[in-house]
């Protein structure tokens, strides 16, 4: 894959200043060798300049250069949406949606909807990339406490959470996940999607992690017990980051759309060796993701 392009602000306000240089980025993204029709393969077409449309000159067949992305449909301006991407990948704790409106001076629910769309795409970039080698494994409760019950049997919103680590122990790449409750079937397909079978897994004690003995090499501890300060160190480091992360920039998080904002944290996480690299990235995903259609949050 090329290296990500890296803009700073003043790189990006000359680049992308107009619709124009905006849909020329993503024709050239998404047609590098030139137009190919989606329905027949051809090369030549028409350019509808009143609908922004490419018609194929063999089959009529009409597409945009944002058709089936997370773009798709959209009425906002491709200016607004590099704008939008260029803000969240620039800025490490992440942009809310009445930031977002502010800045760009967009009702708050657009601005909303907008975001759950990048969101969308950072989480399909990751969707297929399984952790491997040394993995630590543990679960979290995120949200305001509910109930007086605390620990394992809590009514807060259950994550399980996977951490892969270098020779020394050193945090590489994670990956988090909403669960219904912490239990072996819960934990095992969790382990299955996002653990390379035949990894080192390290966990607490706990009974539903046991039955990953079956396809990993299983350690693990009481962690209430165990005298070793290194013992999930860094995965319990990284949750405390991710709930900062939520509490500190958005508030009031419906249960049904923590997954997003999860998503969109285990995508910086994983990439934060680059930082520069971010906004090239996340606009290919964006460029690339698939059409998304946002739930309506509750009344």
């Amino acid at each position: 894959m090329a290296k990500a392009e890296e803009l700073n602000l003043l790189e990006f306000q000359k680049k992308f200043s107009t619709e124009e240089a905006c849909e020329k980025y993503l024709f050239a993204k998404r047609w590098p060798k030139g137009f190919k029709c989606p329905e027949c393969g051809n090369g030549e077409y028409y350019y509808i300049s009143t609908r922004k449309l490419y018609e194929c000159k063999e089959c009529s067949h009409q597409t945009s250069v944002t058709a089936g992305t997370v773009m798709h449909r959209s009425k906002l301006d491709l200016t607004v949406w590099f704008w939008a991407i260029y803000l969240v990948s620039n800025d490490k704790r992440g942009r809310s949606a009445l930031s977002i409106s502010q800045l760009l001076n967009l009702n708050y629910r657009t601005a909303w909807r907008l975001l759950h769309k990048i969101r969308h795409a950072m989480s399909e970039r990751d969707d297929n990339y399984q952790l491997a080698g040394f993995v630590e494994m543990d679960d979290a409760y995120f949200g305001a406490p509910r109930q007086k019950t605390d620990g394992r049997g809590t009514t807060k919103a259950k994550v399980a959470i996977a951490l892969s680590t270098d020779n020394n122990g050193k945090p590489l790449y994670a990956r988090m996940k909403v669960i219904k409750a912490v239990s072996k079937n819960e934990i095992k397909e969790v382990a299955e999607e996002y653990i390379r079978k035949g990894s080192t897994v390290s966990t607490d004690g706990h009974s539903s992690y046991r039955q990953l003995r079956e396809n990993y090499t299983h350690k693990f501890q009481n962690y209430y017990e165990s005298d070793d300060a290194e013992f999930l160190k860094w995965l319990h480091v990284i949750i405390g980051n991710a709930k900062t992360y939520i509490l500190g920039t958005y508030h009031g998080l419906e249960d049904k759309f923590l997954q997003a904002y999860l998503d969109e944290f285990c995508y910086r996480f994983n990439r934060r060796f680059n930082p520069p690299q971010l906004f090239g990235r996340l606009l290919n995903a964006c460029a690339f993701g698939t059409h998304y259609i946002v739930p309506e949050p509750s009344a």
